[in-house]
Parts: structure tokens; C-alpha cells; sequence
């Protein structure tokens, strides 16, 4: 059975985090049968880009409003059409849109699984390595936090054979 995987991540943001997206992490996941989710690729639309590129700033705040509501949506319907969640948790802190979409997740039983290949500290207090909810939410969910990407190809193998 091929599952589906939302991917929540702000990686979409920088032009590094992009080449690591599309060059690994997607390759990567199709390579092993998945289905993916991707709102950066959801949300992509010509309607964006032209709400992007309005030069009258007050207009483009108006659209932009509205299609930010839009976007939410169909980022919250993507979380319930999948089967399991991969949350990118590299940062100084966890994206605040990474940590909605997995407490969001959460909340309708979807299983996460936590990718956090940054090695600075990022948590509330030593017990934890990101924010102490952020992981909550991971763990109950019966997920784990991976610090390498080759652990979290692993066990979205092992959990897709289980």
C-alpha cells in the first residue's frame, strides 16, 4: 500500500532549502512509492504570482488576505486527505506554519514523522530538541524526531512494510 505524505516545512522559503525539497527529499520519497502532498506545488498558482507581483501595495495586501485564506484550506484539506505527515524541524526555532500543520495533524490522528538535520539547539529545556509541544505532538502521534535523513528514509520504510 502506497502511503500518502503531507510534507510540512518552510523549506520552500530559502533557495537552499528548495534545492534539498525538490533534489532530495522528493526524489527520495517518490523513489520508495510514496504519494506526496506538497503545498509549496498546491499553492503554486498563476493567481499567486500575480498577486505577488502587484507594485500597489495596498491592493496586494487585499489579495494577498484573500488568497492566504485559500491557501490555508487547502493546506488543512491536504493534511486530511494524507495518511502521515513528514515535518521538516530545521531552524533556530520550529516554523511557526511547520508547527500548525502538526498540531493541526495531530488533532485529526495523523502519524508524524519529525526530520531535524540541524544540530543547534532549538528547545525549551534539555529534555527535549525542538519545542517540548511541537515533539509532544510527534511522539503521541506515534512518530519519532530523526536527526539523519537516511533514519528517516529508514523508518518511513519500516512503518510503510508494518
Amino acid at each position: 500500500m502506497s502511503h500518502r505524505i503531507y510534507l510540512a516545512s518552510p523549506l520552500g522559503f530559502s533557495e537552499v532549502g528548495r534545492l534539498f525539497y525538490y533534489q532530495q527529499l522528493i526524489p527520495a520519497l517518490q523513489q520508495r512509492g510514496f504519494e506526496l502532498l506538497d503545498p509549496w506545488q498546491l499553492n503554486d498558482t498563476a493567481e499567486l504570482q500575480a498577486a505577488l507581483a502587484l507594485t500597489d501595495l495596498n491592493v496586494q495586501r487585499r489579495e494577498l488576505a484573500r488568497l492566504n485564506t485559500a491557501i490555508g484550506r487547502i493546506n488543512a484539506e491536504a493534511i486530511d486527505r494524507c495518511d502521515w505527515i513528514v515535518a521538516n524541524l530545521d531552524g533556530v526555532d520550529v516554523d511557526s506554519g511547520t508547527a500548525a500543520e502538526i498540531g493541526y495533524g495531530f488533532a485529526r490522528g495523523k502519524r508524524i514523522f519529525g526530520y531535524r538535520g540541524d544540530f543547534r539547539l532549538s528547545c525549551d529545556n534539555l529534555g527535549s530538541r525542538v519545542n517540548l509541544q511541537v515533539e509532544y505532538f510527534i511522539q503521541a502521534s506515534g512518530g519519532e524526531i530523526y536527526t539523519q535523513f537516511e533514519q528517516l528514509l529508514v523508518a518511513l520504510e519500516a512503518a510503510s512494510a508494518g
